[in-house]
């Protein structure tokens, strides 16, 4: 299955790119969801374990798979201290290798535009989940602007170059999350928008985090030659909403659904 694995084998790479902000997203993800203790979890596409981490210290889990098609991914999860519970195993989205209603609760945290079939996957989630039990999911809300890496998509275009996008980059709009909920038979079915605040010790921090090589934007800088790249430096320097101590901050948003399986 290509589901973006390529994009993100670098586990230590990713955690400087957005560890630290899907950890931040996901706590209110968990908040929202409000799930009693000693469930069952399945995390859908759990990357280097950040989230499986927030998601273990969070909510208390009885038991947690991860599952995700980078094995690099998985290899830097498995050093994680606070995800000593969960057993991690390399499989896709698209065809969990798991029986029916083995779980509790089935996630997926910031994957759904890298999955080329969403719903097939949510329909897989489901099934793998117990009657009752919940299926849910949130991404960055890329085309509303809501995605960390935005600032650096503003900077591209500025310069004339187009900003990388996944192929599913249409299933992080809410009106597209709450339909593939529907269209996979779930109920009582809720959406939210989970807003957080993006901050840096300044230029330099942002610069080494955002152009590290996994991701669309770390391919789309692997590939530039040095002149374009400095290009686009130069504009963020401009850009980005530095303070008078130069830390920058600003908003990310995520879109965020959840329903209940039948039964």
């Amino acid at each position: 299955m290509s589901d973006g694995s390529a994009l993100f084998s670098d586990g230590k790479a990713y955690e400087r790119l957005m560890g630290r902000w899907s950890q931040a997203v996901g706590t209110q993800f968990l908040d929202w969801l409000a799930l009693p203790k000693g469930l069952r979890w399945l995390d859908v596409g759990c990357g280097n374990g950040a989230f499986t981490e927030t998601l273990i210290a969070h909510a208390a889990p009885g038991e947690v798979s991860g599952i995700d098609p980078s094995e690099g991914q998985l290899s830097y999860a498995r050093t994680r201290p606070g995800a000593k519970l969960a057993q991690f195993r390399v499989a896709g989205a698209q065809d969990l290798p798991f029986t029916d209603h083995s779980f509790d609760v089935a996630i997926m945290a910031l994957v759904i535009t890298f999955v080329p079939d969403p719903l097939k996957a949510v329909r897989e989630m489901a099934r793998v989940v117990r009657p009752g039990g919940t299926v849910a999911t949130y991404m960055w809300d890329i085309p509303g602007g809501g995605l960390p890496l935005e600032p650096v998509h503003v900077a591209m275009k500025t310069v004339g170059i187009s900003a990388p996008m996944p192929a599913g980059v249409e299933s992080s709009r809410q009106d597209s999350m709450r339909a593939l909920w529907e269209k996979a038979g779930l109920q009582s079915i809720e959406t939210r928008v989970i807003r957080i605040q993006v901050a840096y010790s300044g230029f330099d921090d942002f610069w080494e985090s955002n152009s590290v090589p996994v991701g669309p934007v770390g391919k789309a800088f692997s590939e530039m030659s040095p002149a374009v790249k400095e290009q686009v430096k130069t504009q963020l320097r401009k850009q980005l909403p530095a303070g008078p101590d130069g830390r920058i901050v600003y908003a990310a948003y995520a879109n965020a659904v959840k329903g209940r399986v039948p039964g």
